[in-house]
């Protein structure tokens, strides 16, 4: 009764029986519904002492005890019922999280560009996972150093070449290829494995050469957005984003309610401009400062735009802190809609989904820093209700790259989808 009561806008009582009601935004609706309430209460009787024989053909009839449902009168895209039994949050996620693997069999890992900062996230995760191993590191600045963060056993760092490659695909020893490169870099790779035709083995993508793919060999993988079932049916996935992961997240749920084009304004910490030395990762150059770049045609506002069948206007700037991006987002509206609307919009798209948490408040990138997940909020909404401001964070390095790396390696080698993600690096709504 206590949940019923924080999720409701208010409720009233009345010979032992609640109405709670949600969405009602002038005090005459409200009166109307509780005269409607009462008038019902009043006419209910006890099924047990309330029968009835009808004469002629001997049946009985009982006046049932049951109260009818109200609809709330604040939007007809967002009706919800209210009635003195329980409240039911509509179930829309079309694409609810796989949590129940079929696969229980340990399958060995090869990373291609393990130098990197999401390579080196991800060989932790792995560490922990309970059926992921690493068979093979490959960096050519590392060959020959013992691998560390791993200990399931000893690894030490290759320089995989095109013919080693091929060599351990003829020989099934790798289960999942995960390339961690920079763009461009990873197509010979990955033509090396098709080569030997073994078609055993999953391909994943950190990078944005096949994000694009229009030949349907490679699936975008996004879980919360795009089909599980394709993912885990997939042998060649490509990884979203950073940004593109959580711009989609928080426009997604309000795509049919858009006017004209969302303007991005992105901010990253500068682990996303990764560990070759630049102005875009130089700790003097950021203090007390914020860099914007690439202010047109980034390369994530072609991924975000392309997804969501939607143009995006996206600016990126990167801040002086080290992992953690921060977008806030201002999304114009063909039809009035309040804040608790679309937060109602967001919560029933989204339920269900471990790694995604909407909030009623705007998400500080401080918070998200080393979570695995996803937090969208604000909700703020203007005077006239045809523009709603939304915030959005995620980590760059975890869900922005290895976080969402490894729930696709679970749904393709059908584990549990979360398995390897630690439960309590995840913010709870």
């Amino acid at each position: 009764m206590l949940n019923l009561r924080l999720m409701s806008d208010g409720s009233f009582a009345k010979n032992g029986k609640i109405l709670f009601w949600y969405g009602l935004n002038s005090v005459e609706d409200v009166s109307k519904i509780i005269d409607t309430f009462s008038k019902n209460v009043s006419q209910l009787k006890d099924p047990s002492t309330s029968s009835t024989t009808n004469a002629t053909s001997g049946q009985k009839k009982y006046y049932s005890t049951s109260i009818p449902k109200f609809s709330s009168g604040f939007s007809t895209q967002f009706k919800r019922s209210f009635s003195t039994s329980s409240y039911k949050l509509n179930n829309s996620n079309p694409n609810p999280p796989i949590r129940n693997g079929s696969n229980f069999k340990k399958s060995k890992i090869a990373l291609i560009g393990a130098r990197g900062f999401t390579g080196q996230n991800l060989i932790s995760m792995i560490d922990k996972h309970p059926y992921l191993e690493l068979s093979h590191v490959s960096s050519r600045e590392l060959q020959g150093q013992k691998l560390k963060g791993y200990n399931k056993s000893d690894i030490v760092y290759e320089n995989l070449q095109i013919e080693d490659i091929k060599r351990l695909e003829t020989k099934n020893e790798v289960d999942v290829w995960v390339m961690a490169l920079p763009n461009g870099v990873c197509k010979p790779f990955v033509d090396a494995i098709d080569e030997v035709r073994n078609e055993k083995s999953i391909i994943i993508d950190l990078s944005a050469d096949y994000r694009f793919d229009t030949t349907g060999e490679w699936v975008y993988g996004l879980p919360e957005l795009n089909s599980r079932s394709k993912i885990a049916n997939a042998r060649k996935i490509s990884n979203p984003g950073c940004y593109a992961t959580a711009a989609q997240v928080a426009i997604k749920p309000l795509l049919n309610y858009i006017s004209e084009r969302p303007s991005i304004f992105g901010v990253s910490g500068y682990s996303g401009a990764g560990t070759k030395p630049s102005p875009k990762n130089d700790i003097n150059v950021l203090r007390d400062n914020l860099i914007p770049y690439s202010l047109t045609d980034h390369i994530h506002e072609r991924e975000i735009s392309a997804q969501l069948g939607q143009e995006v206007a996206f600016m990126p700037h990167v801040a002086q802190w080290f992992q953690g991006i921060t977008h806030t987002i201002s999304i114009p509206l063909k039809e009035k809609l309040t804040s608790r609307d679309i937060r109602n919009l967001y919560q029933d798209r989204y339920q269900g989904e471990q790694l995604i948490t909407v909030s009623g408040e705007a998400p500080s990138v401080k918070d998200i820093s080393g979570k695995h997940g996803i937090v969208v909020g604000a909700f703020a909404v203007n005077a006239k209700q045809d523009r709603v401001v939304v915030v959005a964070t995620i980590d760059n390095l975890l869900k922005g790259a290895s976080t969402q790396c490894l729930q696709n390696i679970n749904l393709a080698m059908k584990y549990d989808e979360y398995a390897g993600i630690p439960d309590d690096l995840i913010i709870r709504g």
